[in-house]
This record gives C-alpha cells, structure tokens and sequence, in this order.
C-alpha cells in the first residue's frame, strides 16, 4: 500500500478525553475515531490489527475442534426469559422494541441463544461433545466508558460454548479452551496468565481470567513471579489427549484476581520474594456453569442409559478489539506503538528520504514491488514529506520493520534496516533486504 493513497489520519496532538497510552496511541496513530461515548469506528490501520487478531483467534479455536458459526446481534427478550436472565442482567443491557412490539435486546453475550440453538437439533449424547463458537459485536450500556476500546459499550469478541453430557467430559472440554488460550496470547506475543475468578452474570463454579500484567489493568491481582516463567504449549499440542498435566502446571501455583484472592494462602504458599501484586488487564475468560442453561431451557440429550440429561455447558470469551489495546500497553515507548509481527497491520514500512529523486523512488519501487510479490505486507512512505516526518510516522504506528532508503546509501549500494522493537540498524544490499524480510 502506498501511503499516499492510504488513510491514515494521523493526529499531532493527543486529544484530551484520552486517558492511557493504549488510547491516546490509537487515536493518534489514526486507528479509530470515537463516534459516540464508548462506540468507535475502525479506521483503516486499526481494521487490519483487528482482523489479523481476529484470524489468530479464529486459528487457535479450529485447532482445539471448536466449530464457527454466526448468531444475530440482535436476541429476543422471551429467550433470556426462559433462564431468568432478562430482568436481572442489570441496566447494561441495551433493550428495544421493533415495529411490531416485540421485545429484542442488543447481546452482551450469546448462552441462551447458543442453548436454543443446540436443543433444536442435538438429541443424543452420541453427537457430544460440541463446542460451538463465532466472533460477533456485542454491545454492554457500560455507566462510564472509558479507556478506548478498554471499556468501551460496543466491542468484538469471540465467545465460545461447548455441551457436554457430564460433568467430567465438560472439564475436558474446559481444559481444551485453556490450553487454547495459552496459544492464541502466545502467538500475539503476549504472557496472558490464567487467574481463579468470579464467574459473574454467566453464572457456574469453575472460571479462569486471562491476565496480561499492566499498571494501567483494572484488575488488582496477586501471583506467584514463577507463573510468569511457565511454558506454553506448543502447535503440536494433542487436543485429544490428556490435557491434565497443562493445566494442573498451570494452575498449582498461586494466581488470583482481587475478587477471589486468598491473602492468608497467598502468604502461605509464595515466598515473600516471589509474591507479585501489580494490576492486569483481562484479555479472555473461560466458565464452566455446568446445567445452569439447559435446566431451565430444557436442552436434553438422551443418555447411554435412554433417559434425559440435560447438558452441561462451558462459555470461553475472548476480548477481540480489547486486545487491540492490551497489545499496546504491552508494547510501546516514547516515539509509538511496537506492534509485534503476528498482529501487525503492515510487516514493513518503506521510506523514501527523498521523494523525487530517480535513484531513491527507482530502488524503493523495486523494493516494493519485490516484498509485496512475496506476500509480504509493506506500507510505502511515498509522500513529500521530510524524512523527520516519516521517521516520527513510521514509529508512531509501529510497524515492525523500516527500510530507509536514500540517496547517500544508495551511492554504496545500501539501505538501512531497522527493527522497531530495539532501534538496531544494518546497512545492506536491497537484495539482502528483501531476502531478510521476506523470510
């Protein structure tokens, strides 16, 4: 992409109602414009984050046997009815009327339809296990939006549930978002730690957050510092086999947000040098509320012995367009945003030093036209601009590689290679780069 074609509404000044680095970035980097208190539009660059967050989710979930589908945004009232849910969700649910009376709310979160759903056409626990997913905007009436996407009213995400026959088989399929979950942070570079939590309004007794540790997180947590050093498990990960030992290694040492934190076990059971209280941001959590959905809505399988159960069900969300966010606090400095490859909006960011001069718009044409036949995502810094300008853009938004190229290097046949994370440079051929690159 040509910049001189793109969109890209860079702000000098940082607008005032921003209050974290993760917004004031955001909208400074021209990712997204705030329509409505807590609603936002997604501006190009910030599109292609999402949608490249949204496919690792996307990835992550096929490989742990969830399925993707697609539900409405808008539910009908009498559903919630039938669990209750519907007087007592609270004021953050947006409620509406359309033409012909009927009651509709803007969902916060799918379990009564996706319980419907599945009683419509799943009769027998020979077709169980199912883990159903789909990534979808929600919308919650938060009382005071803040923070960007943070906490905003409308948001995307990705949330999850699987049916059961017990019990047992449900924690299996508990154990399979877990490990999940571990990878699709992983994969954004991020160290999502899982955390014993409230369940909330989804209801159940079992639930993980996932935690990514930031001063600026609305969570207080408490965690033993080793937890911080566990590895994550790999692609080859054996979804059917026996997931225990991830998890227990997981969850043995101590990790809690404030709701639940234990402080005599926690002093108990974490040497005072290994004791960490800081504050974290949820990316993602996971529930198991057992038959609190199928009791009520009747959703039965008949069992290997001919009579009815109802299901048990799990829920597993995952914060899409507050991840956006979460990877900025993450991973920023002074000059902007440090996007990691997996999750950036464009791979390299070209720079030409002199716009106009044959020999700089020749090599960095070539360069262009070499990384993008290579699949390679490149943002071309074409405009007539100075080059102080392209450098303070190209850090501002983030992007994980720069090629520099100007007149004085090109004389030796060079070009500059940065990488945005550590500020290194190498001077090199363009052929070298583009082979360095395209790797």
């Amino acid at each position: 992409m040509r910049l001189s074609h793109y969109f890209l509404p860079i702000l000098r000044e940082t607008p005032k109602e921003a209050e974290i680095v993760s917004h004031r970035l955001m909208l400074r980097a021209g990712m997204l414009r705030q329509e409505a208190s807590g609603i936002y539009a997604w501006l190009p660059l910030g599109f292609r984050v999402l949608k490249k967050i949204e496919q690792i989710v996307r990835e992550e979930q096929d490989r742990a046997g969830a399925i993707e589908l697609l539900m409405p945004t808008l539910q009908l009232a009498d559903l919630w009815r039938e669990t209750g849910r519907y007087d007592a969700y609270g004021p953050e649910m947006l409620r509406i009327k359309d033409r012909h009376e009927r009651e509709l709310l803007y969902g916060p979160t799918n379990e009564d339809m996706i319980t419907e759903i599945f009683r419509a056409y799943v009769r027998s626990y020979r077709d169980l296990p199912k883990n159903l997913y789909h990534i979808q905007w929600k919308f919650r009436d938060e009382q005071r939006p803040r923070f960007g996407v943070m906490r905003g009213r409308e948001f995307l995400m990705k949330d999850a549930y699987s049916f059961d026959i017990d019990e047992a088989a449900a924690r299996v399929s508990y154990n399979k978002m877990f490990v999940a979950y571990l990878r699709t942070f992983a994969r954004m570079g991020l160290k999502a730690i899982p955390m014993r939590a409230e369940t909330g309004p989804i209801g159940g007794d079992l639930s993980h957050e996932f935690i990514i540790l930031a001063e600026t997180g609305e969570s207080g947590v408490f965690c033993n510092k080793d937890v911080l050093e566990l590895p994550v498990p790999g692609a080859d990960v054996d979804y059917d086999g026996d997931l225990t030992p991830i998890i227990r290694q997981w969850t043995t040492l101590y990790a809690a947000t404030e709701d639940v934190h234990d402080g005599a076990r926690f002093e108990r059971e974490v040497a005072p040098e290994k004791r960490l209280h800081t504050r974290g941001i949820e990316v993602g959590q996971i529930f198991y509320f057992g038959t609190k959905y199928s009791v009520p809505m009747k959703a039965v399988v008949s069992g290997p012995d001919g009579a009815d159960h109802p299901v048990h069900g799990g829920s597993y969300g995952v914060g899409v367009s507050r991840l956006v966010g979460a990877i900025i606090e993450a991973s920023h400095d002074d000059a902007g945003i440090i996007w990691p490859e997996t999750v950036a909006p464009f791979k390299v960011a070209i720079l030409n030093l002199k716009q106009g001069d044959a020999a700089t718009d020749g090599a960095c044409e070539q360069l262009y036209k070499a990384l993008t036949a290579k699949g390679v995502d490149v943002l071309y810094d074409d405009r007539e601009e100075r080059p102080g300008a392209k450098f303070a853009t190209a850090d501002l938004i983030g992007l994980p590689w720069q090629v520099l190229v100007g007149p004085r290097g090109l004389a030796e046949g060079k070009v500059e290679v940065k990488r945005r994370a550590d500020g290194s440079r190498e001077l090199m051929s363009p052929a070298d780069a583009i082979a360095r690159l395209s790797a």
